[in-house]
């Protein structure tokens, strides 16, 4: 299979993929070309997997609290609607270890990001601690959206130190994780 990547930059910036190799910089890959393996690091950004079986599209997401914002995750899926003709109900979605909300405790400058999806919440003004799991899943259910299947492994890298690399816990001794996803040629 050929490997594809990119130059991840904490975006919303969805990269199509018809080759192997390096395609710029952004945070999500599509495709759906038989051979390719879209892959993505991380190191306490969520890892989110994608793929449609009825199209026999798929996505890889790096989706960290500055893509999260920015609703990366949907707007992988519209990408997905516009270039294959992909269904929300039709897609299977997998989310991979990363910082869970036991966690991520930000500032209320990151904080204050996250409001428009906890419109229940009024604790936006001080330091507090974010789930990327739970806002990914507000997004997709917004306007009574649904995926077909949606799964989280609820694992934390922080947390996990005898499992995970974690950027948070270890700083720049952090190793990285590859997630990846294919389709068979």
């Amino acid at each position: 299979m050929g490997l594809v990547t990119l130059r991840q930059i904490h975006s919303n910036t969805v990269l199509h993929a018809e080759s192997a190799g390096c395609l710029g910089e952004g945070d999500a890959l599509i495709t759906n070309q038989p051979g390719l393996m879209l892959a993505i690091r991380t190191a306490d950004c969520l890892p989110i997997l994608m793929a449609d079986p009825v199209t026999k599209a798929i996505a890889a997401v790096h989706a960290g609290w500055r893509g999260t914002a920015l609703e990366i995750v949907p707007k992988t899926m519209e990408r997905m609607r516009e270039r294959f003709g992909s269904r929300p109900e039709d897609l299977v979605v997998v989310v991979g270890p990363g910082i869970g909300g036991c966690c991520f405790e930000v500032g209320p400058e990151v904080a204050a990001q996250f409001s428009r999806f906890f419109p229940e919440r009024s604790d936006f003004s001080g330091r507090m601690k974010v789930d990327l799991v739970a806002t990914t899943r507000r997004q997709l259910g917004r306007n009574g959206g649904t995926v077909g299947q949606f799964d989280a492994s609820g694992l934390c890298t922080v947390c996990r130190s005898d499992l995970f690399h974690s950027y948070r816990r270890d700083r720049e001794a952090a190793g990285r994780m590859v997630t990846a996803i294919g389709i068979r040629a």
